[in-house]
């Protein structure tokens, strides 16, 4: 059936980054430090006022909901000063005409002080805290400018964050190191109060390029670098983790990416793109005003336009748009489409999709061995807490039956066999 595109069915999103790539850290694996190169050399970028109170005045405007949530991202948002966003909350006032607004700020955690959280806290911002697990596992890759460890002066954010009461969740990479480490790196979040994690396997290439970037973009050959998860040991951290979640910890934590898996499981659709049927509802404006498809395709093909010479509206609804939000379903290969679990994640991440299947079509996604063995592994947890959704019951209710259906399980594998 040919899919139908709708374009006013969800919120208009953009992810803004007032001071672009512009970071006081640099973790090894950063994807977006590099994209200062597209912009020339020159002083830290910022968005200017001007531009700021045309984005957020075009950007409520936009919206076919009465909630509109900003997101306020990097490189380091907190290198703006508090100024900054004390106008940016008077603009969003200003500028409400009726709706809700809200704020999540995305921030490495170093530059949090008493004055941000208190600031944070008053205005309700939710908090995402990037951070890789212990010590051990943060610092192997999350290093100052000069080359100093960061896992520190991040806790003591999260204290901060505490201490004033500002709501926060967890984003963690998962890369070559801790994903060893599975039981330890959840069990590291569930012990400093943690109760929303994400956590996003980290998959690059490297590739040089003329203007310094050295990172491959979708459709260039390039070796995975050093730092990025395997397929298999992917899979591996995801089951240990979900076996410690599954046992103790289901609706007391909440782990991102098993809430999207089963919102699949139901038919809903999951709260994120990554594992969603279609993508490309997320964009992201740089703070020169440049609009890109997705955080992860901020290259020059995928670039919009300018909000100074189109509006948002244009833009994200445009053909454009609507052509890369279904360049996910359209180029999934056979084995994809074959296979009994692509409706749990439809093959992830087009940015990792550069392996060839078993037919020789491109388009598999790195990853998909791992996806494939966890999700044979969660399938009967995921089938009883769907099944307890469908009859008005909490998905908790797992926790008092694992013996019978791993029992069950036991009997299918057998009888399989026989």
């Amino acid at each position: 059936m040919q899919d139908t595109f709708a374009p006013f069915a969800r919120p208009l999103y953009v992810m803004l980054k007032p001071i672009g790539a512009a970071c006081n850290l640099r973790c090894t694996y950063c994807y977006y430090l590099e994209k200062s190169h597209l912009y020339g050399p020159g002083s830290m970028p910022r968005i200017d006022d001007r531009l700021l109170e045309r984005f957020i005045r075009e950007y409520i405007s936009a919206q076919t909901t009465p909630d509109v949530l900003f997101t306020w991202h990097g490189g380091e948002p907190l290198l703006l000063p508090l100024s900054f966003y004390r106008k940016a909350v008077a603009l969003q006032q200003k500028y409400a005409g009726g709706h809700r607004i809200s704020n999540a700020l995305q921030t490495n955690g170093t530059l949090l002080t008493e004055e941000w959280c208190a600031f944070l806290r008053d205005n309700n911002f939710l908090v995402g805290i990037s951070l890789d697990g212990p010590q051990h596992c943060h610092d192997r890759y999350r290093l100052t400018a000069t080359g100093h460890p960061s896992w520190e002066r991040v806790m003591d954010g999260v204290r901060l964050l505490n201490k004033f009461g500002v709501e926060w969740n967890a984003m963690a990479v998962v890369n070559d190191y801790n994903a060893n480490h599975p039981l330890e790196f959840y069990r590291f979040f569930k012990g400093i109060g943690c109760r929303y994690l994400q956590f996003t396997p980290i998959v690059e290439r490297e590739l040089g390029h003329a203007d310094g970037r050295h990172l491959a973009q979708v459709g260039e050959e390039g070796a995975v670098a050093s730092y990025s998860v395997g397929p298999r040991q992917w899979g591996s951290f995801l089951t240990a983790v979900f076996d410690e979640w599954v046992r103790h910890d289901v609706g007391q934590i909440f782990v991102e990416l098993f809430d999207c898996m089963l919102a699949n499981w139901v038919g809903v659709e999951p709260g994120i793109c990554v594992y969603a049927r279609q993508c490309g509802h997320a964009a992201v404006m740089e703070h020169n005003g440049d609009v890109y498809s997705c955080d992860h395709f901020v290259f020059p093909q995928y670039r919009l336009g300018n909000v100074r010479d189109y509006t948002l509206v244009e833009m994200l609804y445009g053909p454009r748009q609507s052509q890369f939000s279904r360049l996910k379903r359209d180029g999934l290969p056979r084995q994809c489409r074959e296979c009994r679990f692509e409706f749990a994640c439809h093959g992830e991440c087009p940015k990792n999709r550069f392996l060839t299947d078993r037919y020789g079509e491109p388009g598999l996604n790195y990853l998909c061995e791992g996806y494939h063995s966890f999700l044979q592994h969660v399938a009967p947890y995921m089938d009883f807490m769907a099944g307890e959704l469908a009859s008005d019951r909490p998905p908790a209710n797992i926790m008092h039956h694992i013996e019978e259906i791993e029992h069950q399980n036991i009997n299918r594998k057998t009888t399989n066999q026989q």
